[in-house]
């Protein structure tokens, strides 16, 4: 209680300084970018496939074009049907304005499922939005740079065993104890009643007053939940995406998403079923959110 009374207006005031931030951004490159990453050409981005690198080459240039050196992690994994395939996971870093800290790092798959039966599987909500995002997100915060360092990381292989993240926390860019948390954007552009849901206050309560905060001024209907065990095993979002890998490792953890829809994981998860409005505004959200998380994680408990 204590620790939510000192945090709690910090953390309102820290919203207030990034609202301007989040409304720069600009909505013709991030629906470009969706509509690039999701189109036929792009074969689904499976994990191991000419699709996967087309959409990785495609990243590394935008990355690049906003003036951010990227790193391929490299990795080998082993799929259902016994085939060892190559997966790549591309970093970046935003420095930090204090240096020598805690580290922030956001997290996005730009993986999908390829082409089955004859069908591509576009994955434009799953998870082109939330790349999408994160590459909006560099693009704020190369305008307004951050107060810790930030790296982005584009992971490859989430669907069907968030292979990419565990990869990265396996062999990480920096030591697993300095990063402070990790936010992971996985499907933010798809919900018909305005709402954008984060997880992780519930298992790590120091972020709730945060967290509420950016609800408040969100431009979406921002809710908490989906992360304890009275949500179910199918709601219960703790373990469905890369965030998963860095909580397993002890690492804090915020996870924003949108529910299912009739798109997910079927071949009619198209760009052209974004609701684009939705989308931008979710997008601002997730990055006033990143703002304020970033301003308040030195008071975050030491691990």
């Amino acid at each position: 209680m204590i620790l939510r009374r000192l945090l709690l207006p910090a953390a309102i005031a820290l919203v207030a300084t990034a609202a301007h931030a989040a409304d720069v951004v600009d909505p013709k490159p991030l629906l470009n970018d969706v509509r690039v990453l999701s189109a036929d050409d792009m074969e689904g981005r499976l994990i191991g496939s000419p699709g996967g690198a087309k959409a990785r080459a495609y990243l590394t240039e935008r990355l690049k074009g906003l003036g951010l050196p990227v790193t391929e992690q490299p990795f080998d994994t082993v799929m259902r049907d016994n085939r060892t395939v190559r997966g790549v996971n591309l970093i970046a870093r935003v420095e930090g304005a204090e240096r020598g800290g805690k580290v922030m790092v956001v997290s996005a798959h730009y993986d999908h499922l390829g082409v089955r039966n004859g069908e591509i599987y576009n994955g434009a909500d799953d998870n082109a939005s939330g790349v999408g995002a994160v590459l909006a997100l560099a693009s704020a915060l190369k305008a307004q740079r951050p107060k810790h360092t930030v790296i982005l990381a584009l992971l490859d292989g989430e669907e069907g065993g968030l292979r990419g993240a565990r990869a990265f926390v396996a062999t990480p860019p920096v030591p697993l104890s300095s990063i402070g948390l990790n936010v992971n954007f996985d499907m933010l552009s798809k919900n018909g009643k305005n709402e954008l849901y984060v997880s992780g206050a519930s298992p790590q309560p120091y972020l709730r007053p945060t967290l509420e905060a950016v609800a408040k001024a969100a431009p979406v209907t921002m809710k908490l939940g989906h992360d304890t065990d009275a949500d179910g095993k199918d709601n219960n979002w703790t373990n469905q995406s890369d965030h998963y890998a860095f909580a397993e490792k002890g690492v804090p953890w915020v996870y924003f998403g949108v529910e299912d829809h009739p798109e997910y994981h079927k071949p009619s998860d198209d760009f052209a079923t974004i609701p684009q409005d939705f989308y931008v505004r979710a997008t601002r959200t997730v990055i006033s959110a990143v703002r304020a998380l970033d301003a308040a994680m030195d008071g975050f408990p030491a691990r």
